[in-house]
């Protein structure tokens, strides 16, 4: 039922591009550490940068379990499931890096999306998937749901924060993975 494709041709990128949510999987390296997987929503964070690239905005959240484990070993795997319409689920496996708020090029990536996120809505980092395998498969135990909006609160609540607010939330609880994996550097140029 599912099958591999040599890239993220046209068919793809509506399908991916229509979807209101992904999920982002990563994993420390060896059999320790927790698996991650976060889910992300907020319109106009993803982009399809080209037929094997990929990009979102990582805002401040709560965690930077992402963000550790790519700069630990950089595998991510991200996944789109069809709640409308035809069944279906595409996963691209990758290698990630991100360019971070403090980091030379920022700028220069944010503008590629079209959701309006910035610093002042706590964008923090813009990820970065080189895209090695692309596939997708039936999708037919995945339930249908119904899109009924966008929720606000992320970003209106970092708004509030301010600058500094926000920085001192992003040093207080983006610094470390939960296993104590060094990730929000505020310090020094990311890369992962």
């Amino acid at each position: 039922m599912g099958k591999v494709h040599e890239r993220i041709d046209d068919r793809l990128r509506r399908f991916i591009e229509a979807q209101h949510v992904f999920f982002v999987a990563t994993a420390p390296s060896g059999p320790d550490g927790h698996v991650n997987v976060s889910p992300k929503g907020i319109g106009g964070t993803f982009a399809v940068l080209d037929d094997h690239t990929v990009a979102y905005v990582d805002v401040t959240a709560s965690g930077s379990e992402t963000i550790a484990h790519i700069r630990e070993n950089g595998r991510v795997t991200i996944m789109f499931c069809a709640f409308e319409g035809p069944p279906n689920i595409v996963r691209l496996h990758g290698r990630g890096r991100f360019v971070t708020l403090y980091d030379e090029g920022f700028d220069e990536l944010l503008a590629r999306f079209d959701g309006g996120v910035d610093e002042s809505l706590g964008a923090r980092a813009v990820v970065v998937v080189d895209v090695e395998r692309v596939s997708d498969s039936c999708g037919y135990g995945v339930p249908f749901m119904s899109y009924e909006g966008e929720r606000d609160l992320l970003p209106a609540y970092m708004a509030r924060k301010g600058v500094d607010g926000r920085a001192e939330y992003r040093r207080l609880k983006n610094r470390t993975s939960i296993d104590g994996l060094p990730a929000f550097d505020m310090d020094a140029p990311a890369g992962g």
